[in-house]
C-alpha cells in the first residue's frame, strides 16, 4: 500500500515539475495554453502576411518596434476581432482570448526572430 503511494507521489511530483518548468519558460503564459504551437503559428500564419521575419510584407510589421506603441490589451483586440477595412482577419473563432494574449506577448517580446 505504502509503495503505491509513493509511486503516485512521484507521478504527480514529475507533472508538477513539469508544469513549473512549461510556466518559468513563458512566464506569463496561462495554464493550458501551448506557447510553442502559438510561435509556430504565428511564423506560418501572420508571417504569411506580415512577412516570415515579421518586418512586413502585405501586412504591416509585428517587430516590437513596429508595435511599441501598442499595449497588449490592444493587441489582443486586433488579433482577435481584426481591422476591419484591411485583410486583417479576425482569430476570434480560432484562438481563445488566452491565446490571443500570449500572442501579444510573444510579439511584443519578439520572440519570433
Amino acid at each position: 500500500m505504502k509503495r503505491k503511494w509513493f509511486q503516485r507521489v512521484e507521478i504527480w511530483g514529475a507533472m508538477l515539475g513539469l508544469v513549473v518548468g512549461a510556466n518559468a519558460a513563458g512566464a506569463d503564459t496561462a495554464p493550458g495554453i501551448d506557447r510553442g504551437r502559438l510561435v509556430d503559428l504565428v511564423r506560418q500564419d501572420c508571417g504569411s502576411c506580415h512577412g516570415l521575419t515579421l518586418k512586413g510584407g502585405l501586412g504591416r510589421p509585428l517587430t516590437p518596434e513596429a508595435i511599441a506603441h501598442f499595449d497588449r490589451d490592444s493587441l489582443r483586440l486586433i488579433i482577435l476581432d481584426g481591422i476591419p477595412g484591411t485583410p486583417m482577419p479576425p482569430w476570434r473563432p480560432l484562438l481563445s482570448e488566452a491565446e490571443a494574449a500570449t500572442i501579444a506577448d510573444i510579439l511584443k517580446s519578439g520572440e519570433v526572430r
